[in-house]
């Protein structure tokens, strides 16, 4: 079984639209799965309506609470609460298009987690962030390397596939419940010496992104600091 986990907060504009792709290309394939939808105290339909497709939709599922705990929260969840043998995290929106799950697969046969890249030479950014994205991206990046882990160009991509065993492990010892959870994830992984590929990918930028470029950026760099007073600098190790 592979188990899908999706972080959605106030997603009933997308939400439907990305369910259904994932159910036509996992519906063909020689396996079992389930779609877990994490609602992150959404105030919209977005729980209506992935309970409404959960008719049609085998396997599919939505946990829901109240109040909004962020991204790593909702994903920590999920995973959790999975039970597939292969455990993948995917943005609500699919700016990684589902089908980019056959380029990281080939990968856990000797690895325990596969990422998605968007910063490799071979990865293919369809539609680019604005400018301003960019360079915060990139400033965050340089943070990571200096206070966390220097291993990976691009921590901070939503598609990420784990071994189960290795995904409910992970899930189960963090402890950041917004949007640096990549971060600490991948410097647990390493801490334990987890081999882990970072895959170039296709890549989709979606306008209507959550990430509020002032307070959220806050948040990311007191995040890091959390990691790093809790694990440590992981570049150090071998």
């Amino acid at each position: 079984m592979i188990s899908i986990v999706i972080a959605a907060f106030n997603e009933e504009n997308r939400i439907s639209r990305s369910l259904q792709k994932i159910h036509e290309f996992l519906r063909g394939r020689d396996t079992d799965y389930e779609i877990i939808v994490v609602d992150d105290g959404s105030i919209d339909r977005t729980t209506p309506l992935v309970a409404e497709l959960a008719r049609t939709i085998a396997g599919l599922r939505v946990i829901r609470y109240d109040n909004n705990r962020g991204k790593g929260y909702a994903l920590r969840t999920g995973v959790l609460a999975s039970k597939g043998e292969t455990v993948l995290v995917s943005d609500a929106d699919l700016s990684t298009p589902i089908e980019e799950l056959d380029t990281l697969l080939p990968h856990l046969s000797d690895c325990r987690i596969a990422i998605g890249s968007r910063a490799l030479a071979l990865s293919e950014i369809v539609v680019k962030q604005p400018w301003w994205r960019q360079q915060m991206g990139k400033t965050f990046n340089r943070i990571v390397k200096l206070l966390v882990i220097d291993d990976f160009n691009d921590t901070q991509c939503g598609f990420k596939l784990f071994t189960g065993e290795t995904a409910r492990e992970l899930f189960r010892e963090a402890r950041i419940d917004r949007f640096a959870y990549d971060v600490e994830i991948l410097a647990l992984a390493k801490k334990k010496g987890y081999r882990v590929a970072e895959v170039p990918i296709k890549w989709f930028n979606d306008a209507a992104s959550k990430v509020h470029p002032i307070r959220d950026s806050l948040r990311m760099l007191a995040d890091l600091v959390r990691i790093r007073q809790s694990i440590g600098n992981t570049s150090a190790q071998p």
